[in-house]
């Protein structure tokens, strides 16, 4: 058994930074998260985040902090969104999103399949049942016509460059929908290589949100891409292409 630690509870931190703070049930959901990814960890390497305050920081607060419009003026109860976390890894930020937004179905998508057995092992014994599992490739998925062009929202964090994640997300998202790359630092000429080649995939830029972490000032950035035309059929390029050979 793994010994697990409580999470600091910090809503002075949640309410200045994100302008929103869980509610109790949330806490517990979050703190239940938290010792079902440590116990996972002792098989499958989930994580390297374990101590109660990087995770806090890096896990929960970093993987809601992309979606701070919405935590901020919440959607009507009964629409929902559909959502893909590409690359999703631990579960981040997918597992805290679907909690949070318990009306929306989150997709956790990751080429590696023992990490999502283990995602799905720990969400049917934590009840969460807005989460559905992708164990296959960007690539792959995006040519697939049940997921192409069929999600509200894509979410990417720590998964490649700017120009990969772009090639990996907009092939998924709905004409009208979005795509929120989780980045830390964020420079021009990153800005410019992305700009030069949404365009062929049918994407824009939207935005760049920036913020600071609350407990170690790191910065943070949000880069939003909206879907205003089709996705050449194309894209996404043969799986590992993207990643070995960027757009530019």
């Amino acid at each position: 058994m793994v010994q697990t630690m409580d999470l600091p509870d910090l809503p002075e931190q949640w309410q200045a930074s994100l302008q929103w703070q869980p509610t109790p049930t949330q806490a517990q959901q979050f703190q239940a998260l938290y010792a079902a990814i440590l116990a996972a960890n002792l098989e499958v390497n989930l994580t390297r985040i374990t101590s109660p305050e990087e995770f806090w920081e890096k896990h929960l607060w970093d993987s809601l902090q992309g979606l701070a419009p919405w935590l901020r003026e919440p959607m009507a109860s009964g629409e929902s969104l559909r959502v893909v976390d590409i690359g999703t890894g631990g579960g981040f930020p997918g597992l805290p999103v679907a909690l949070v937004f318990d009306h929306w179905w989150v997709a956790l998508m990751d080429a590696t399949r023992k990490k999502i057995a283990a995602l799905e092992r720990m969400s049917q014994r934590l009840g969460i049942a807005n989460v559905s599992f992708l164990p296959e490739r960007a690539e792959q998925v995006g040519h697939q016509p049940v997921h192409r062009e069929a999600y509200d929202l894509a979410l990417l964090r720590a998964v490649g460059s700017a120009n990969t994640c772009a090639e990996y997300a907009l092939p998924l998202v709905k004409l009208g929908g979005q795509a929120i790359l989780y980045r830390g630092q964020w420079s021009a000429e990153e800005e410019a290589r992305l700009v030069g080649i949404l365009p062929r995939l049918g994407g824009d830029l939207l935005e760049v949100r920036a913020i600071t972490t609350p407990l170690t000032q790191a910065a943070r950035h949000n880069v939003i891409l909206t879907k205003v035309n089709p996705t050449p059929d194309q894209f996404p390029r043969l799986p590992g292409i993207p990643a070995k050979s960027p757009l530019g």
